[in-house]
């Protein structure tokens, strides 16, 4: 009986943090662990607006 080998992995887990880091202005990255290995990577970008913009939205 073989045994099942894991997805090849084009790019280690910390080139991929590394991209998304680099990508973001404001935002974080999420490492996720299981069994002691990195199973999943997330992002989120915050978007921010300044005081001057959200006046002239309200003032519409």
């Amino acid at each position: 009986m073989s045994q099942q080998t894991p997805e090849v992995e084009v790019e280690s887990w910390v080139d991929i943090v590394k991209q998304k880091v680099s990508a973001l202005r404001f935002g974080s990255v999420q490492i996720i662990v299981h069994e002691g290995r990195v199973t999943q990577v997330e992002s989120t970008e915050k978007t921010r607006l300044s005081v001057e913009h959200l006046i002239t939205q309200t003032r519409k």
